[in-house]
C-alpha cells in the first residue's frame, strides 16, 4: 500500500492527477482479499499530514495556518469551501487533534454520499497537502516519513 500511495504522490507532484487518482483506484479495485478500501489509504495520507503539521507547529518558526480559497482564490470559511475541501481540512483537523474515530467518520461521509469526482477531490487534497507538508518540513530539515522523502526525492532528515 504505502508502494502504490508513494507512486501516486510522484505523479501528483509531477501535476499527473489523473494518473495520481488511477494508481490509488487500481491498487484498491485489484486487491483480491478486499483488505485494503479506498478509507484507509485517504487515512494513511491525512494521518502522515498531521504528524508533519504537528512537527511544524513544534519545531518551525513560523506556525502552521489553515486557509481554504474558492475557485476564485478568494479565501473563505471552512463552512463556505466547496464540500470536498470541506471534508479534507475537516479530516486533517480531527487527526491533528488526535480524533481518529472524527477523521474516520469525516471519510466514511465523503465515501458514501460524495460522488466519484468529489471523493477524488478529497484525495487529491490529501496527496496535495502531503507534498506541501513535506516540502515544508524538508526545507527547515524537520523529520518527513521515508517513504514520502523517496517518492517526493527529498531528505528525509531525522524521524
Amino acid at each position: 500500500m504505502v508502494s502504490t500511495v508513494g507512486q501516486a504522490l510522484t505523479a501528483a507532484q509531477a501535476g499527473d492527477d489523473g494518473a495520481a487518482i488511477n494508481l490509488l483506484t487500481t491498487f484498491v479495485d485489484s486487491e483480491p482479499s478486499g483488505d485494503v478500501n479506498g478509507k484507509e489509504l485517504v487515512l494513511m495520507l491525512f494521518g502522515e499530514c498531521s504528524r508533519m503539521v504537528t512537527t511544524l507547529g513544534a519545531g518551525g518558526i513560523t506556525p502552521v495556518k489553515m486557509q481554504v480559497y474558492d475557485a476564485s482564490g478568494d479565501e473563505v470559511s471552512i463552512d463556505d469551501a466547496d464540500p470536498p475541501v470541506r471534508t479534507a481540512v475537516r479530516t486533517l483537523l480531527a487527526e491533528v487533534h488526535g480524533d481518529r474515530e472524527a477523521a474516520r467518520t469525516q471519510i466514511d461521509i465523503a465515501l458514501a454520499s460524495a460522488a466519484p469526482p468529489e471523493v477524488a477531490a478529497v484525495v487529491l487534497q490529501a496527496l496535495r497537502w502531503t507534498i506541501r507538508l513535506a516540502t515544508e518540513c524538508s526545507s527547515r530539515d524537520l523529520p518527513v516519513a521515508g517513504w514520502i522523502s523517496s517518492a517526493l526525492d527529498h531528505p528525509s532528515g531525522p524521524r
